[in-house]
């Protein structure tokens, strides 16, 4: 996932060299490159006129917030039956001591350019230049220094959510990256970089710098330190070619569009029925033999926001699951269960510590000149769930009441306003919000589900744990490619059945003005399209408009008897 975007850099696309013995001038490429590369006896001239400095753009990239572990072994299982090790290549030796100069001419000219390669020194446009070759190639062949000459302090790889793991990025991209921006995730091919030499040249790179251009030197330490870490730590990739994707879920086509995706999607639409009726069949058990709440999570989990008017973002439907058991281990094997359906997620536990100490927002460092991240950045369809039954009494200082805020303001205008200091950035996001909570949530939902138990586990644990070993791999991952699949469908209403939908709202709001109101029309119009959907359906059809009249007034119909039961409780 794009985390951040950094200024463009120049870098020498072109660049000349004069060897020192027989004055011969070559030319370089310098795409997809990090070093300049000269060979034995070469000198970078700087000087030359048929030098050539281009641009690219740089990206810091992270691992996806939140992505299942299912996803990442898909994939990790995908690349071992693709990728077979190449025989035509021979690696050097990742070391070599000072003493080893001397044998260099007895290697083949690959690997000595190579070896060269490797020994580049100072900073010009974007790539490196020749310049004390031994003295780097000792250092980095002792390993030791690379710790203790950029990074007294740990790099903090600025992951959105906390215990994160896996490779941070810097991608270069040369070409069209104006159609990417924060938060897309990204499928890269490109060239990787990890040369040693980075990571010595930018403890000293103010100085190298200096040497040659006292303008070179306008950038911060701290913001050297953020944009030219370790290459051991944070390697780069040269991008040959990148595409945005739709989703990350494996087993579906990359992009369901094309021609060649229609009959994958085809012939999975053609087994629906009974997909969706095993599902419900496991999420009712999920959630304790409700099955009116099972259905309403199917909708919740395969809802998206599919356009915008003015403000107001159209398809979204945050769920409040009310009734959850007080300070039990249901809320969070509950999660597990989404966890396993859905390619990313991440479950907020909403108590006084966590509100008020956690960074929600991402915010811009001025002084290392990045935008260092928050929780709530997230790629587009993850599933936040908010564990609201963890909530004690206690005191929200400001940040949590900020926090508290920044919740809201997603769940309502799916929007998150980064903080620039003298400004707001509003990030627009498509973030699908799953509330529990013992009462009602003290966050704003688009729909509350009074949570009604037919049976108690004695043990949860025991219970969830053998529901998810019950449920065939290969079932499940049906149930995995449903919940993406029909987020992307299109759907729309005839002009017929708009005209029987509003004679339906007329005639209840004739019977009790007070029974129906327009937001209420409007939940009712989300609920017909995703049950719609669920069922495989593009368009709304009369029985599926009555079922959800029908599923609403079940809801409502509880509520109002929890109420009586427990008069604070809405």
């Amino acid at each position: 996932m794009i985390q951040d975007m950094f200024d463009p850099e120049f870098y020498m696309g072109v660049y000349e060299t004069v060897n020192q013995n027989t004055k011969a001038h070559v030319l370089h490429f310098g795409k997809y490159r990090d070093v300049a590369e000269c060979g034995p006896q070469q000198e970078l001239d700087l000087n030359s006129p048929r030098n050539t400095t281009l641009e690219r753009q740089t990206f810091y990239c992270v691992p996806v917030p939140g992505e299942s572990t299912w996803v990442k072994e898909a994939y990790v299982n995908a690349n071992q039956a693709r990728v077979s090790p190449s025989t035509s290549y021979t690696p050097s030796r990742h070391k070599r001591s000072y003493e080893d100069d001397d044998d260099m001419d007895l290697q083949p000219n690959k690997q000595k350019d190579q070896h060269a390669g490797a020994r580049q020194a100072g900073g010009v446009g974007g790539l490196q230049w020749c310049g004390e070759p031994k003295r780097l190639e000792t250092e980095a062949s002792t390993g030791q220094q690379l710790n203790s000459l950029n990074f007294s302090s740990p790099f903090d790889l600025n992951f959105p959510l906390p215990g994160e793991k896996g490779p941070a990025c810097l991608v270069k991209v040369y070409e069209d990256w104006d159609c990417f921006k924060v938060n897309d995730i990204l499928e890269l091919y490109g060239i990787l970089s990890v040369d040693p030499v980075l990571s010595i040249l930018n403890n000293d790179e103010r100085d190298a710098s200096a040497l040659l251009d006292p303008m070179e030197c306008t950038d911060t330490a701290e913001e050297q330190r953020v944009h030219s870490p370790p290459a051991s730590l944070v390697p780069r990739i040269h991008v040959i070619l990148a595409q945005k994707l739709q989703h990350i879920n494996p087993l579906l086509p990359a992009c369901l569009n094309k021609e060649e995706s229609k009959t994958f999607v085809s012939s999975f639409m053609s087994e629906l029925s009974p997909v969706r009726a095993e599902l419900l069949g496991f999420l009712t058990h999920a959630l304790l033999g409700d099955s009116l709440a099972a259905e309403y999570l199917i909708l919740h989990l395969i809802s998206t926001v599919y356009t915008r008017r003015d403000v107001l973002p159209l398809g979204k439907f945050t769920v409040n699951l009310s009734g959850c058991p007080r300070n039990s281990t249901f809320t969070e094997h509950l999660y597990r269960i989404i966890q396993h359906l859905v390619p990313a997620s991440f479950r907020l536990q909403m108590t006084i510590e966590n509100m008020n100490h956690l960074k929600f927002i991402p915010h811009k460092d001025y002084t290392a000149n990045r935008l260092v991240s928050g929780l709530l950045q997230l790629p587009s369809n993850t599933s936040l769930v908010i564990d609201e039954t963890l909530l004690e009494q206690g005191q929200l200082d400001t940040p949590g009441v900020h926090n508290v805020t920044a919740l809201s303001n997603l769940i309502t205008w799916q929007k998150v306003d980064y903080d620039f200091s003298y400004h707001q950035m509003e990030f627009p996001c498509n973030i699908n919000v799953l509330i529990t909570s013992e009462g009602r949530s003290l966050l704003p939902a688009d729909c509350q589900i009074h949570l009604q138990p037919q049976l108690i586990p004695p043990n949860m644990e025991e219970y969830m744990n053998s529901l998810l070993s019950a449920v065939l791999p290969s079932v499940l991952n049906k149930f995995r490619i449903y919940l993406t699949l029909l987020r992307f469908l299109e759907y729309s209403i005839s002009d017929e059945i708009t005209k029987a939908v509003e004679d339906d709202f007329v005639e209840m709001r004739k019977n009790d003005p007070q029974s129906i109101t327009a937001d209420d029309l409007h939940q009712l119009l989300v609920v017909a399209r995703c049950l719609s959907l669920s069922a495989g359906q593009t368009t709304l059809s009369r029985e599926r408009w009555l079922r959800a009249k029908q599923l609403e007034s079940l809801r409502r119909t509880r509520l109002q008897q929890q109420k009586c039961v427990n008069g604070n409780e809405l």
